[in-house]
């Protein structure tokens, strides 16, 4: 995508259908900066404009530019169980500080089919008593899916929260292999 003059680097957006229903993905000159669960026409409506704010430009729709090409592509291998790891560029702009810590060690250290505790994780990025802040960096995931906050559970064996609903977890998941597929 080309520089948008004054207003930096110029957003662009395509929606995607998965087993979970549509995604809105959203990407920069620097790579994926956000995917939104449940892009129905409304969601998808809402999402733009808090990408607009935050981001100081419009996202047009542009589906042919080449990291939404990509990244259509690789969510629909995902889906179709031909992908483990998504080999995007990613821009981690609308999120910071221990989040993106968190993040950025998720995306690096939990490979497709396994999961990892909350505090787990807050132990890998040298907070162990941070787990209730993992969690909170877990909700504030911009990039859901490629940056599989899906993969993190509560240490009892509860599933733990999710933005995207407990179904589309669930289904998350099933997917890689970690719970089984639900019946019907």
């Amino acid at each position: 995508m080309s520089r948008d003059g004054e207003y930096g680097a110029r957003v662009g957006w395509a929606v995607v259908g998965s087993g979970i229903g549509p995604l809105l993905l959203a990407a920069t000159d620097e790579g994926l900066v956000n995917v939104v669960f449940h892009a129905g026409d409304a969601v998808r409506g809402r999402a733009l404009e808090r990408l607009a704010d935050r981001l100081g430009t419009a996202p047009v729709e542009a589906p042919d530019a080449p990291v939404l090409a990509a990244a259509v592509r690789q969510v629909e291998e995902y889906f179709a169980g031909r992908r483990r790891d998504f080999t995007l560029p990613l821009d981690w702009s609308l999120i910071s500080g221990f989040n993106r810590r968190v993040l950025r060690e998720l995306a690096a250290g939990v490979p497709y089919g396994s999961v990892v505790g909350y505090g787990d994780l807050a132990r890998r990025v040298g907070q162990p008593e941070a787990a209730q802040a993992v969690g909170a960096a877990m909700g504030a995931n911009p990039l859901p899916v490629v940056v599989p906050c899906h993969r993190v559970v509560e240490s009892g064996g509860g599933i733990g929260g999710f933005g995207g609903g407990l179904e589309t977890k669930r289904r998350l998941l099933a997917l890689e292999g970690v719970l089984p597929e639900p019946l019907f």
